[in-house]
């Protein structure tokens, strides 16, 4: 199952990255970077473009280096964990090609994978904190 789920982390990872570049190939050739943009929209497009990335190279490493932790638990909380990262990188790109044009500064597409990030941060930090020695394991 670990070797589904890093797979799956460096797929992601990967389109993330090439999604990153289209993201930014698109501000360049159809937006002409962005030039005489409103302020608040040019925020928003540079923002989510930045977020994309974030979340790419978060899966990406995940991909490279999640190691299975040893409890059953523990195991929950990462397959938890990294279904809320893999949901960055598709939520980061919904937001790019919506948020923009909406009214004020509305962020729901962002807003939902930042706290999915964070969710799945914390959920990976919980399954890897050191586990609490018992007496009978110090006494062998």
């Amino acid at each position: 199952m670990l070797k589904r789920i890093r797979t799956a982390h460096l797929s992601v990872g990967l389109a993330g990255i090439a999604a990153f570049l289209a993201t930014g190939l698109y501000m360049d050739r159809f937006h002409e970077h962005l030039r005489g943009y409103d302020h608040t929209v040019r925020m928003l497009y540079r923002s989510t473009h930045i977020y994309v990335l974030l979340s790419a190279v978060i899966n990406t490493v995940m991909g490279l280096y999640l190691r299975q932790a040893e409890s059953p638990w523990r195991r929950v909380l990462q397959l938890l964990g990294s279904a809320a990262l893999l949901a960055g990188p598709p939520l980061f790109v919904a937001a790019f090609c919506t948020e923009p044009y909406l009214t004020g500064l509305a962020r729901p597409w962002s807003r939902i994978a930042i706290y999915l990030a964070m969710a799945g941060a914390v959920l990976h930090l919980l399954a890897n904190l050191p586990q609490r020695r018992t007496q009978h394991d110090r006494n062998e």
